[in-house]
């Protein structure tokens, strides 16, 4: 038993109605720390090459790390590890909530899902206590009703519920499991739990974790905290959330616009105006104690995308739902993102795939008859919130796109393939490289596909000017790094990649590197929980470790360097916008920055594969 842990593991075998605790190995853990870390080095050991994701072989991993907890800034995390059935590869999806927490106060730092049950249940963990309960009255219902259902059922509003929705159901394959208004909303984890017939868990627990040095503990949390508080960026999380970006990343050329036909709309900040004033009620924090708290609580009061107050409609899923699809109806923008949470399907991968099916529409490669009679117009908001629900019921068109781009255009031809916008099958979300070229290293090369945030938004370092505390370790200034500039991402990006992988590790909030806080700081943290003496270099071992594993992870997938290529349009000049004329933006050498990345990584540059010699530095058997 180590300090900081609770100290089990949580094995559910579906089919076997059976759940068992164990023991962590804590050899591993040293190594690997829990998160996306542990739950990669798990998967990997447990998980044959080439199973079917949506199988009852695949495994879905809870887990959380020592910084799970209320008190930690940015602690209210839940990582979900699968394998992907939307990229067939690594898959990971974060959860902002008190869902992570309360499991470990449960007794249980990972919880394993395996195999598939004969019919739908839910899992109810109290204190250590594991319970199947049958679930056919919550089969279909949306995921407020499921978690009311479940709450009335146990008699005490104390239990976090996870669950999926209709969409993880229909095995839409990026449904995601969500926590209220939080979605674990990337990669398809609903599908791979709705593949199991497992429709919620329910978590309570009154243990607690015990610091190894409680006195050490509490200063390394109140420094922290207070750098948080502190940091001139905190006030404008709160005041503006993510969506607050929005005129700013319009005018820098990273707002991705008609299926990434533009880098630029023009229409940020009147789409920002109008949500501001007619949509935001307040700020909101996902997990009790967070001291940034940009979440956004809001509604659509009226007219025919009225709305319930509700939380959720960030950056990442309005710019989906107009940018994306040319719609400037802020007001069914907000309806379509409340429903994708309800139905349980990802906010980006659901716009991205409406964006596609529009521009095959516009092309003549889908008809009226193809698409049910719709009208899908660019712009066109009416059909929103209906190709939501369509996709979630996997009813008509809906079904196609339900799978995602990759196995669309698939299924489409007639070149369509041209203009799906993915990596590693994983739908691009709403920030574009041509803003800024470590974005596109982070694009191609992220372990989980074409994703901003796991491990690094890319283009916040040399666009948005911030180092995350990382220059002592390497990275340049960005104030003295042009945007546009190739020639050293390669090398910049590895490094980042290593430090901003840690929050993913231990479970915290990724933004708290945006106001402040540094590996340094985490580092202490955790040194002071586990009684482990772990330096912030020595987490920046254990961030190119992870990302080594899950890179194996992929290989052993059949993943090769073609895997890390980016699309066409994504890397040349946009069609229109005030960037259309910009040669500076086009990624022109995107094969020489990946041979600087993976020189720096020590992969062989023709496979992608780690060298030997990187695997035995790094301790990976």
């Amino acid at each position: 038993m180590v300090n900081g842990y609770a100290g089990k593991l949580l094995r559910v075998s579906l089919d076997e109605k059976k759940a068992k605790e164990e023991n962590l190995n804590f050899d591993d853990l040293r190594n690997y720390i829990g998160g996306v870390g542990y739950g990669a080095k798990l998967l990997y050991d447990e998980l044959k090459e080439g199973i079917d994701p949506l199988s009852p072989k695949n495994k879905l991993i809870f887990a959380t790390s020592p910084l799970t907890m209320n008190t930690v800034p940015g602690g209210g995390s839940i990582e979900l590890c699968f394998k992907s059935p939307l990229t067939n590869g690594w898959g990971e999806s974060r959860c902002g909530g008190d869902f992570g927490p309360e499991m470990r106060k449960a007794g249980y730092d990972f919880i394993i899902i395996e195999g598939k049950a004969d019919q739908p249940v839910y899992l109810v963990i109290n204190d250590g206590k594991a319970t199947i309960k049958p679930a056919d009255h919550l089969k279909g219902k949306t995921v407020t009703k499921k978690i009311e259902k479940i709450k009335n059922g146990l008699s005490d509003s104390d239990f976090k519920v996870m669950c999926i929705g209709p969409g993880g159901e229909n095995l839409v394959k990026y449904a995601t499991v969500m926590f209220g208004g939080r979605a674990a909303g990337r990669c398809g984890a609903g599908a791979v739990m709705g593949s199991k017939n497992l429709l919620a868990i329910a978590v309570k627990g009154a243990n607690k974790i015990t610091p190894a040095k409680p006195e050490e503990f509490k200063k390394a949390v109140r420094v922290a905290m207070k750098v948080v508080k502190e940091d001139p960026n905190t006030p404008a999380f709160k005041e503006r959330g993510t969506v607050g970006d929005m005129p700013g990343i319009d005018v820098e050329g990273d707002f991705p616009t008609k299926n990434w036909q533009s880098n630029s709309w023009g229409k940020g900040e009147e789409l920002y105006n109008y949500f501001s004033h007619n949509n935001l009620i307040k700020n909101n924090m996902c997990y009790r104690g967070c001291p940034v708290a940009c979440g956004r609580i809001v509604q659509v009061k009226n007219g025919p995308y009225k709305t319930p107050v509700h939380g959720g409609a960030e950056y990442e899923s309005i710019a989906a739902f107009t940018a994306f699809v040319l719609n400037k109806n802020v007001d069914a923008a907000v309806n379509s993102t409340y429903w994708c949470n309800e139905y349980g399907i990802d906010t980006i991968s659901a716009g991205a795939s409406i964006a596609f099916a529009m521009e095959c529409y516009e092309k003549g490669i889908l008809n009226q008859n193809d698409v049910d009679g719709l009208d899908l117009t660019w712009g066109n908001a009416e059909i929103l919130p209906i190709l939501v629900k369509k996709i979630a019921l996997r009813d008509g068109i809906g079904s196609l796109l339900a799978d995602g781009v990759k196995q669309a255009a698939q299924k489409l031809g007639n070149g369509s393939e041209e203009f799906t916008i993915h990596g590693k099958g994983l739908e691009a979300p709403a920030h574009d490289p041509r803003s800024g070229k470590a974005l596109a290293i982070t694009y191609g090369t992220a372990n989980r596909g074409m994703c901003h945030i796991h491990p690094l938004e890319g283009m916040a370092y040399d666009s948005g000017k911030k180092d995350f505390g990382m220059m002592k370790y390497g990275v340049p200034d960005p104030l003295t790094v042009d945007r546009w500039e190739e020639k050293g991402k390669g090398k910049i990006v590895k490094i980042l990649q290593d430090g901003l992988i840690i929050p993913d590790v231990l479970n915290i909030c990724k933004f708290m590197m945006y106001v402040g806080c540094t590996l340094e700081h985490l580092a202490m943290i955790l040194s002071a929980l586990t009684g482990w003496n772990i330096s912030d270099k020595n987490l920046l071992k254990i961030g190119e470790r992870v990302i080594n594993l899950q890179r194996l992870f992929n290989i052993r997938e059949d993943f090769t360097r073609k895997d890390d290529l980016l699309p066409e349009r994504m890397r040349g000049l946009p069609k229109f916008g005030d960037y259309k004329d910009e040669k500076k933006c086009v990624i022109k050498d995107y094969e020489g920055m990946l041979n600087e990345y993976y020189e720096a990584r020590g992969w062989d540059k023709q496979t992608g594969k780690p060298l030997p010699e990187t695997l035995h530095d790094l301790d990976i058997t």
